[in-house]
């Protein structure tokens, strides 16, 4: 690898890129094309690789959790995204194979239907299928989510009406 002043501010700028979030190869290779020429680019995408600073597995692996734990969507809303930032079509798949629609799309559904005010089913479901679907679930997920959650929720008031 070269030492040179040209290679250190790339790789410089390619850090400070990465110190926001994790990104894919695909993102800092775009991100350096803007300002450096492509076979520096080249090299600097060789040193992150050494040093383990851009992983697309890794990278992949990250964004599925952290979709999972903070803004859950379906496994191929997962891997489209994926596949939008860069990482391959086989990354991503294996990314998401272990994704649980059904267990996300309630955690999903469940943090939605506590902001509806006592509404009527046709509304609750009609709300919520929306939601479920514009995160990629698809339609059977989404009504088996609906229909789970309208129970828990029907238990949750009569429970409240009991206390009073």
């Amino acid at each position: 690898m070269n030492d040179t002043e040209p290679v250190q501010r790339a790789h410089a700028a390619a850090l400070r890129y990465l110190s926001y979030r994790p990104r894919s190869e695909a993102e800092v290779r775009a991100r350096l094309r803007r300002r450096y020429s492509e076979s520096l680019v080249e090299q600097v995408l060789e040193l992150l690789r050494d040093e383990s600073m851009v992983d697309d597995a890794k990278f992949a692996a990250q964004w599925r959790d952290s979709r999972s734990a903070n803004n859950p969507r379906s496994a191929l809303a997962v891997k489209r995204e994926l596949i939008a930032k860069g990482v391959d079509n086989g990354v991503a798949q294996e990314a998401v194979q272990g994704v649980d629609d059904g267990e996300s799309a309630y955690r999903a559904g469940l943090k939605q239907a506590r902001k509806y005010d006592n509404p009527d089913i046709a509304t609750f479901r009609r709300r919520l299928m929306g939601y479920l679907r514009r995160r990629g679930y698809s339609d059977s997920v989404s009504r088996n989510t609906v229909g789970r959650l309208w129970e828990e929720m029907g238990r949750e008031s009569d429970r409240q009406e009991e206390k009073r």
